[in-house]
């Protein structure tokens, strides 16, 4: 299955709603405008504040298996969540292989979040590395490029 360009993410996973703010921060400032950020996290009220401070209005609520209530923001969770993808059923690692990732970083991915972790993606293709390097940078745990054709 080929994996559309809209559909390349890089995507990390921050400690903590702090951390996840200064790395989206940091994302901003690298020139990476807000529609191609997301945002995934266990439904809590500092990060509901967060995706309202980075999207400028409420974020979206799912049920994630694994997560349970979740808050979503941006386009990632609805490509994850595309027919046949049901975030309630499959969770999230089985959901990252629709975007190019290898099983086993899905699986890092959702416990990270599991654990209270705040996923950020960023629809990057033609800046995957810049993306890459912003989210080591400032924290962002197991950060990876989904499907990537370019080179670093």
């Amino acid at each position: 299955m080929a994996v559309s360009e809209t559909r390349r993410y890089t995507v990390g996973v921050f400690k903590d709603v702090t951390s996840a703010e200064r790395g989206i921060e940091a994302l901003k400032r690298q020139g990476f405008p807000e529609e191609a950020l997301s945002v995934v996290a266990k439904d809590a009220p500092e990060v509901v504040a967060l995706a309202q401070k980075v999207f400028g209005k409420a974020p979206g609520r799912l049920e994630v298996r694994g997560l349970g209530p979740a808050v979503a923001m941006g386009s990632l969770p609805g490509v994850l969540d595309e027919p046949g993808g049901d975030l309630a059923k499959s969770g999230l690692a089985l959901a990252f292989k629709r975007v190019g990732f290898q099983a086993h970083d899905g699986r890092i991915f959702e416990t990270l979040t599991e654990r209270g972790g705040v996923l950020v993606a960023v629809r990057s293709e033609p800046r995957a590395a810049d993306a890459l390097s912003t989210l080591h940078c400032y924290g962002g745990a197991n950060a990876a490029i989904g499907a990537w054709t370019g080179r670093l």
